[in-house]
């Protein structure tokens, strides 16, 4: 029996620069792009798409993958959150936790050393019991990723856009290591004064990129005893499209932070005051199954 050829192609041969555009693999033929740029709407978040065009704040750019030298690099946070696996991939850092507790998932928490993505707490009868943080960061484009945008849209059959003068987009791997590590540095003092982990989700490539450019020698296998931890994460080829696959688990304490810096490590911060901070703002909006 003849079966119909599939209009889906998940080959390398077809990977073009644009992997992923508003979650969606970019090498399907089978979608209707102009629908799903019309609603720019981000699967993962349930929402519009947060990463507007600085020259007209009512598009968004919608990238979530890119190619860059024949591998996709990540370059949206959000695209991390797949399945949500990078925060059940912490459950095991909340060592307090005990079963029947529920599990509270809180974005954007003010600590006194800035902003943590996300705090993934076990609560007992609205109490926190323990919390871990959860960073999650991706890399920077460097130029812009409009025009090959547009390139991807015309390919993909849409009329009607205009024809863009071809610029090309690179990778801001310096900025982005040293932003990352210095950010680390600041929190992790606050969050080993809380006796709590903090975790930095990343691609494996980034991940890498960190250790070629700094000293890493001293940050090994991951212990429970350390209050950082880095998870880092592959991003494959399946028959499904691309999916996330944690690769590998390390970490260290502040000083190994501070270390990897050749800085010094700062004065921790008290425990007491974030839990309650914490139990003000989780709800029946906040709770996850995991």
């Amino acid at each position: 029996m003849n079966s119909k050829p599939s209009t889906k192609t998940h080959t390398k041969e077809s990977l073009g620069k644009i992997v992923e555009l508003y979650c969606k693999d970019g090498r399907r033929n089978d979608l209707d792009w102009k629908k799903i740029v019309n609603k720019q709407t981000c699967t993962l978040l349930g929402r519009k798409c947060l990463k507007n065009r600085k020259s007209d704040s009512t598009k968004t750019i919608g990238t979530c993958t890119v190619l860059h030298r024949g591998k996709p690099i990540i370059i949206c946070p959000h695209r991390l959150l797949q399945k949500r696996q990078v925060f059940t991939d912490c459950i095991h850092l909340l060592t307090r936790h005990e079963p029947g507790n529920e599990f509270h998932l809180i974005p954007e928490v003010s600590i006194p050393s800035g902003n943590v993505d996300y705090i993934l707490a076990s609560a007992h009868n609205g109490k926190v019991v323990d919390f871990v943080g959860i960073e999650l960061q991706t890399l920077d484009t460097t130029g812009t990723i409009w025009p090959e945008r547009q390139r991807f849209l015309i390919s993909k059959g849409m009329t009607g856009l205009k024809k863009i003068k071809k610029t090309g987009f690179g990778i801001n791997w310096k900025m982005t290591c040293k932003t990352t590590l210095v950010q680390l540095h600041h929190k992790i003092q606050t969050f080993e004064g809380f006796s709590s982990h903090l975790v930095l989700v990343v691609q494996d490539r980034l991940l890498q990129r960190l250790r070629d450019n700094f000293q890493f020698d001293h940050i090994g296998s991951a212990k429970i005893g350390h209050s950082m931890h880095f998870h880092s994460y592959s991003i494959d080829d399946t028959r499904f499209g691309m999916a996330l696959k944690l690769v590998e688990r390390s970490s260290t304490d502040a000083e190994g932070v501070a270390k990897s810096l050749g800085m010094v490590s700062t004065k921790k911060l008290a425990r007491p005051g974030f839990l309650s901070n914490l139990e003000s703002k989780i709800s029946s909006k906040t709770l996850i199954t995991i």
